[in-house]
């Protein structure tokens, strides 16, 4: 899959997810075969650009492949303000926000909110695309609910902006996380613009990737919580739709990537936040691997230094009760 002058080594991406595509995240998957990694967002506020957060989600240390940020804003003279100051600080693609359906950010018309607002949408992206050198490409969902689904008209200002991607996830704004993604409206948006399309919601196996990519017709698929505690998911993906063959993780392997993560997170954050950031991603490796008893769990989550919550993850590899397929 080609983005502007970038062929994707895969077409199986990273979808940015606030508060888990982070620097030792992203690499993590990048190492096991993501086509492309997105960052967390970054909201293009002029007085955020430089506060330790913002700076921590576009910090690009020790990754391989292309650097890409997404931003996030309503306002079109400052996304393109951000935009070019992530560029200037090494981001090779720009993605834009008009899909996060979280209430915080649609209440003040950012995100897929901007879906109601066409012809907002249009300036931001055309000021946004004009402001940097580096390929601009676009996050939606179908419509902000389901007698607004514009995801076609969308998609073409976008082409005639310049965007030079897009991802679309099969669900409006008012659906969320609910039920189950659609994928008729995808189809339709690939039939109407000549952009990449990249395919995005409930995409957890090779099947389900390959029943997507062949009936909507996308270039590409966006895993999002699939790879939440599995980012071995694009190695898996990966083998099986280009050879056939499965692809297995040992649970030694497994637990060896867990303790890669968590020394990552650790050196990244510092031992205080690591630690803290870390339980969320143990929790989401264990739902994977196994069930621990509560106590098990809670002996992780009161572990307060790197030493003790290794150990702690460590010693419950011997406690897992392995889940029935």
């Amino acid at each position: 899959m080609q983005i502007g002058p970038y062929l994707i080594p895969s077409n199986i991406i990273l979808a940015p997810m606030a508060g888990v595509t982070d620097n030792p995240f992203r690499r993590l998957c990048a190492q096991f075969g993501a086509g492309l990694t997105v960052s967390e967002m970054v909201i293009s506020h002029d007085h955020l650009q430089h506060h330790p957060r913002t700076l921590k989600k576009s910090d690009f240390s020790g990754e391989i492949g292309l650097r890409a940020v997404q931003i996030l804003g309503t306002n079109p003279e400052q996304m393109a303000t951000a935009a070019r100051l992530n560029q200037d600080r090494g981001a090779q693609i720009i993605d834009i926000n008009m899909g996060c359906p979280a209430k915080k950010v649609c209440s003040v018309a950012a995100g897929s909110a901007l879906m109601k607002d066409e012809n907002l949408a249009a300036r931001i992206l055309s000021a946004v695309v004009a402001a940097v050198e580096v390929p601009v490409t676009l996050k939606i969902r179908t419509g902000w609910d389901a007698a607004h689904r514009n995801a076609v008209k969308i998609a073409r200002i976008a082409e005639n902006c310049g965007i030079q991607a897009l991802t679309i996830h099969g669900r409006t704004r008012a659906c969320k996380f609910n039920g189950h993604a659609e994928y008729d409206t995808i189809k339709q948006v690939k039939d109407s613009i000549k952009i990449p399309v990249i395919a995005n919601g409930d995409i957890d196996s090779a099947e389900k990737a390959r029943h997507v990519l062949n009936y909507t017709g996308a270039d590409g698929v966006m895993i999002g919580r699939a790879a939440q505690g599995k980012p071995w998911i694009f190695q898996e993906l990966h083998s099986k739709l280009s050879t056939g063959r499965e692809s297995s993780m040992s649970l030694s392997d497994m637990q060896a990537v867990i303790n890669r993560h968590l020394e990552h997170l650790y050196s990244f954050y510092g031992s205080t936040s690591g630690v803290r950031i870390a339980r969320k991603h143990i929790g989401w490796y264990f739902d994977q691997l196994g069930t621990l008893s509560a106590e098990q769990k809670q002996q992780i989550n009161q572990a307060q230094q790197p030493a003790q919550q290794l150990a702690r993850v460590n010693a419950s590899f011997n406690l897992i009760t392995p889940r029935v397929a």
